[in-house]
């Protein structure tokens, strides 16, 4: 069996508590191993560790229009994909009218976030509307459709191995950050019964990567009702409570909504920024040598990047130091606000990703100069 070597040591000027009264004229940078949940160590530099001048080679930070990318309406089998590995894929779907087919995925469990538009779903499991922000969890093998009361752009987020789960709350206690009371399962309601019919319906099934075609001389959402553990779940963004301290700026890690085999999905929401004088306000340079970290932005002002909007999406591979922008940094230590305004999406996945042909069609190629002062 393998033991961890821990051996918390300080050399020279360093802070005595992370991400908090920094050595004068320092920046702090994270060492760290297993998504901040491992051992780790603080750097204190001179210069910012984002200050390169050139980045050449395949390894870079990189940005993506995804909005974009899902300006045409597809279905979703079709939804194109951004990022891949075995075990997730990342993919952005528009949707303007009412699905004339039913969809099953039976290569992993769906979890859609509903960037913009409204509609209704329909599932095995009976009726449940959607809105902008909301998650919407399908287990593996669920047959769905949507009606869009107005046009829907969604991520797409497909878990191959193991499914969804909820993380541990730990010393918090199984109601923080969200309470399980407030997820929503589907209803066998009357709009639900209302649209079983005798027509010909036809199911398109995602299996081992290829699509294959089922028909059925009647709508198959034809179910009376339900009992059991397994269901689809529906989260809103507006019912997560995010945790914050006023004397401590906390990890991504904190801000956990689902997690899976090998990656976890984290919610950054409107939250109070730290009030002591001495704390970061922003998120500390990191270099996390065990996961890909990629940012979907929903809405808001992201307060660690410029020039990044709604609906754009960004990949920190591992292997290099990141973090906030120059002017966030600077207007953080100047300009204080006392809380954020941004909502987004994250995944931090411990296999490298793959950057799909569709992606690069979209890319932001200067983004890797964001970071530049001048």
């Amino acid at each position: 069996m393998k033991h961890r070597i821990v051996l918390p040591r300080s050399e020279g000027s360093a802070s005595r508590q992370a991400h908090a009264d920094l050595p004068a004229a320092s920046f702090e940078r994270e060492i760290g191993r297993d998504g901040f949940f491992g051992p780790a160590t603080h750097m204190y530099h001179r210069h910012a560790p984002t200050g390169w001048s050139a980045f050449e080679g395949p390894l870079r930070p990189r940005a993506f229009s995804a909005s974009a990318l899902a300006a045409q309406a597809t279905p979703p089998w079709d939804a194109p994909v951004l990022l891949h590995n075995a075990r997730v894929k990342y993919a952005i779907w528009r949707c303007e009218r009412a699905m004339r087919e039913l969809y099953r995925n039976s290569d992993g469990d769906q979890l859609l976030f509903v960037h913009e538009g409204a509609g209704a779903l329909f599932c095995d499991y009976g009726h449940l509307l959607l809105r902008e922000g909301d998650y919407m969890l399908l287990p593996r093998g669920t047959l769905w459709r949507v009606e869009p009361s107005a046009p829907l752009c969604v991520l797409m987020i497909e878990a191959s191995d193991g499914g969804y789960g909820l993380p541990d709350r730990g010393l918090l206690g199984e109601h923080a950050i969200f309470d399980p009371a407030v997820l929503d399962t589907p209803a066998i309601d009357a709009a639900f019964l209302a649209q079983q019919d005798e027509r010909e319906w036809g199911v398109r099934v995602k299996a081992r990567g290829e699509i294959s075609r089922i028909t059925y001389p009647f709508n198959p959402l034809d179910a009376v009702g339900w009992k059991g553990t397994l269901a689809p779940i529906r989260l809103n963004w507006r019912d997560i409570r995010p945790i914050a301290s006023d004397r401590y700026h906390v990890p991504p890690s904190a801000h956990t909504t689902f997690v899976a085999e090998r990656f976890v999905v984290c919610t950054f929401c409107p939250r109070r920024i730290e009030s002591d004088p001495g704390a970061l306000k922003v998120p500390f340079f990191h270099s996390n040598e065990d996961f890909d970290e990629v940012i979907f932005y929903h809405r808001g002002h992201f307060f660690s990047r410029d020039g990044i909007g709604p609906g754009a999406v960004t990949l920190h591979p591992r292997g290099f130091s990141h973090g906030p922008h120059p002017k966030a940094l600077a207007q953080s230590q100047l300009e204080p606000r006392s809380e954020t305004d941004e909502v987004a999406v994250m995944i931090d996945t411990r296999d490298p990703l793959e950057v799909t042909k569709a992606a690069r069609s979209v890319e932001q190629t200067d983004y890797v100069h964001s970071w530049r002062t001048a």
